[in-house]
């Protein structure tokens, strides 16, 4: 449990940590002036930290694990020596981030984020450190699935859905607060999402929450709305299927095939933390986002 939660939580902290992330990303970029990785790790990284270590209490309190003290055996140290090999995948990795974090300075001789993720693929893949075997175990189906959310929205966009949608939603926000603005459209993310994947109701949602920010009165704040709702869908761990680590938590079986955890785990565990993951979101992030100018 303590591992699919984190894992959710860890969904947060970078701009291509999770698909509902790039989904974001690819939205708040439509207006040419998306966040750098900086402002995004300036929120998130806080905003994750928090929600992990909140959750750690919480798997503490329920699951009582000092009334039994169980054996942990360390693990055998690798003594062996640091390769060239790897060296140079470090080498190539810090590269890469450094170019993304810097993203916002090197656009106009970079274009968009996806020109840089071609240089580890041309090192890696150039100079036989990855080979055909490892290209076809990639998750192309994450991949396929957040390049088609694109088209999904862009669909949804032409055929008037969208601006049907916004329209209704903003006639129920008008007057409203961005700060309660923002706790409506959170909360509506993380119910949506605890019962679909993350992914796609980050698809569905965040282009009408860009939409409805784009059209507050005063000074609209659609980057703000869309990042606290993609966290959002990060945050919603209440089910086995809300999300991939829940999935694969859920799936496994000790030596007898008795499952390890099961949906009463996640009902007494997953649903208080993404309780807890949307508190955390909509206090300490909102505040942040504002001050990283979002």
């Amino acid at each position: 449990m303590g591992i699919a939660l984190a894992s959710n939580v860890g969904g947060m902290t970078s701009p291509i940590s999770s698909p509902q992330n790039i989904f974001a990303i690819e939205r708040m970029s439509l207006d040419g002036n998306p966040p750098s990785w900086l402002s995004w790790f300036a929120v998130a990284i806080p905003v994750a930290l928090t929600c992990n270590l909140l959750c750690w209490t919480l798997l503490l309190l329920v699951y009582k694990p000092g009334r039994a003290i169980a054996e942990v055996r360390p693990l055998k140290p690798n003594t062996d020596p640091i390769n060239g090999t790897q060296v140079y995948i470090i080498i190539i990795s810090i590269v890469t981030v450094a170019a993304w974090c810097a993203n916002t300075f090197l656009q106009r001789y970079t274009g968009e984020m996806g020109v840089i993720a071609v240089i580890p693929l041309v090192a890696f893949f150039g100079f036989d450190v990855l080979n055909k075997d490892d290209f076809n175990s990639f998750l192309w189906n994450v991949v396929m699935l957040a390049m088609g959310g694109l088209s999904l929205g862009e669909a949804v966009k032409s055929s008037g859905l969208l601006a049907a949608l916004a329209l209704g939603i903003s006639e129920l926000v008008t007057g409203l607060t961005l700060f309660q603005v923002a706790l409506i459209f959170c909360g509506m993310v993380l119910v949506a999402t605890t019962f679909i994947s993350h992914t796609v109701g980050a698809m569905v949602i965040l282009p009408i929450v860009q939409t409805v920010g784009e059209a507050m009165t005063g000074t609209p704040h659609p980057n703000l709305l869309v990042m606290a709702a993609s966290l959002t869908c990060s945050g919603a761990m209440g089910l086995p299927v809300s999300g991939f680590p829940n999935m694969n938590a859920v799936s496994l079986e000790d030596g007898t095939g008795n499952a390890i955890v099961s949906t009463r785990d996640f009902l007494y565990v997953g649903v208080p933390s993404s309780i807890v993951a949307y508190c955390v979101i909509v206090t300490l992030g909102y505040m942040l986002m504002l001050l990283v100018g979002l």
